[in-house]
């Protein structure tokens, strides 16, 4: 997965957008402000971190070890940073975006949610 196609897949959800709150080299990717991807779109290799749960967080660790490590910078119980360097199938990757951004809906007051789920 290239940083477009990354870029792209998080901004392909409902009510997603891509913001720059620290520096023009970090993607911060949100749904109705609260973020669900924040990216390195520079580095190499590409690197996200996704919020997951906190029992996931572990599983996927151990099945993937190097490859998907606690958050770097963020709460290490609920998020992962995941290297995007092809070593992963890009359809995990997918999922593990996807996820993320159905963990943050969750996570939205009900009023929110109903929005988002409106043509």
């Amino acid at each position: 997965m290239t940083p477009q196609e990354l870029r792209a897949f998080c901004l392909s959800f409902n009510s997603a957008v891509e913001d720059f709150p620290f520096s023009p080299e970090i993607s911060v990717f949100k749904v109705l402000g609260k973020m669900f991807a924040l990216s390195w779109t520079d580095n190499r290799p590409l690197k996200v971190n996704l919020k997951c749960g906190p029992e996931d967080a572990i599983r996927l660790r151990a099945e993937h070890p190097g490859l998907i490590i606690p958050g770097y910078h963020m709460n290490k119980r609920h998020w992962n940073t995941v290297t995007v360097d092809g070593e992963l199938p890009d359809q995990l990757v997918r999922e593990l975006i996807e996820d993320s951004y159905d963990l943050v809906v969750a996570g939205l007051p009900r009023a929110e949610r109903l929005r988002l789920d409106r043509p």
